[in-house]
């Protein structure tokens, strides 16, 4: 990788952190009950890193292009710290099963989600 390609992928992890952050906002100004922006962030993140990964292994995507995209973009759109900050809190507020929804919830579907993105990237 050279320094441009090292500053592509740091102007899409820019880029994934501020559509992450617009795109939790949204969701929250809606849903404050449980934390239903940080789900649709992981688990679309999860598919769409999947998918450029498959297509990625397929050829049809070039490496440098996954790697802006997914290592970059995608890394900063998703957020594993997030999702354990929330699901701790849910469970210092007494809401257990809230929190196991979350917890267990979001890492089965955003790695079926991720699945799928390979699934469909492989075989575009």
């Amino acid at each position: 990788m050279n320094a441009f390609e090292l500053l592509l992928v740091a102007v899409g992890g820019g880029v994934g952190a501020a559509l992450r952050f617009v795109l939790d906002g949204t969701v929250k100004a809606r849903v404050a009950r449980f934390p239903v922006g940080t789900m649709v962030i992981n688990v679309s993140g999860s598919f769409v890193l999947g998918l450029l990964t498959g297509l990625g292994e397929a050829g049809t995507l070039p490496i440098p292009a996954v790697a802006v995209l997914g290592t970059g973009m995608m890394g900063g759109y998703t957020t594993f710290s997030t999702a354990s900050v929330e699901t701790v809190q849910l469970l210092r507020s007494g809401k257990t099963r809230l929190a196991v929804l979350n917890g267990l919830g979001m890492l089965v579907v955003s790695v079926g989600a991720a699945a799928l993105g390979l699934w469909i990237g492989r075989n575009p």
